[in-house]
């Protein structure tokens, strides 16, 4: 296996591939202030195994296209909507999140938590923008600064991993410069963080390493897995996602 491969192994028996929860997927959706008696079209980009694609189908009386690079994560995607009985509302497109097939002014709402750093918050809403229908409305959670000043050790982890993260000020200026205007705006809590995402990550962590031992790169992907987890422990107060919902201006 390759790198990703690795990572997909590492993850597909997540729930989440990040951070979130179904309280926040449902903050961020009346944030929007959607019309939920109206059929809309939204895309969810980088939905992984489809978390947040299954609580929007939900929720709301749409036609979702679920993307994601690896189709092994959208397989299970498509398991759990046929186990809820909402298959016929979610299309399953694995494609790269920068190489999307869509037309222009297609979507009622695109919906993305935490898969935009992929290929860069800025990059990301300037393409998918052109996606959108006049009003449309952008969802987005991104890592993000919750305070000025932190400690070296946490400011130089990010930026060496994500040079695009900053603080919620700023990335509302870059929404505001590529024809958004911020409707609405939280941080994820801790729980996000520690119970729904690091914690069943960790119990995933020695099979990870029974399924392919001796093996050198499942041990750094561990490492730097456990190195994360302590660095958000040790400085929680100091960043989180941001979850941004924003309106396409005309």
């Amino acid at each position: 296996m390759d790198y990703l491969q690795l990572l997909v192994d590492l993850h597909l028996d997540g729930k989440r591939q990040g951070p979130g929860s179904t309280i926040a997927t449902k903050l961020a959706v009346e944030l929007a202030m959607l019309n939920k008696n109206k059929s809309i079209k939204i895309a969810d980009i980088g939905c992984g195994t489809g978390a947040s694609t299954l609580d929007l189908a939900q929720l709301l009386n749409a036609e979702i296209t679920a993307v994601d690079l690896f189709d092994d994560f959208l397989k299970v995607l498509m398991k759990n909507a046929e186990k809820l009985g909402i298959a016929d509302k979610i299309t399953p497109l694995a494609c790269s999140m920068d190489k999307l097939p869509f037309k222009s002014d297609e979507f009622d709402m695109i919906w993305s938590e935490g898969a935009a750093y992929n290929i860069g918050f800025e990059n990301a809403i300037t393409q998918w923008r052109n996606y959108l229908k006049p009003k449309g409305i952008l969802a987005v959670s991104e890592i993000t600064w919750l305070t000025n000043k932190r400690p070296s050790e946490i400011q130089d982890y990010w930026v060496n991993a994500y040079p695009e993260i900053d603080t919620a000020t700023e990335k509302m200026k870059i929404l505001e410069s590529k024809g958004f205007s911020t409707i609405g705006y939280f941080v994820l809590p801790e729980y996000c963080w520690i119970d729904n995402y690091y914690q069943p990550l960790e119990k995933r962590l020695d099979s990870f390493l029974k399924r392919h031992p001796n093996n050198e790169e499942v041990k750094a992907i561990i490492e730097s897995e456990k190195e994360e987890i302590a660095l958000y422990k040790a400085n929680k107060s100091y960043y989180s996602y941001g979850f941004y919902i924003a309106k396409k201006c005309d």
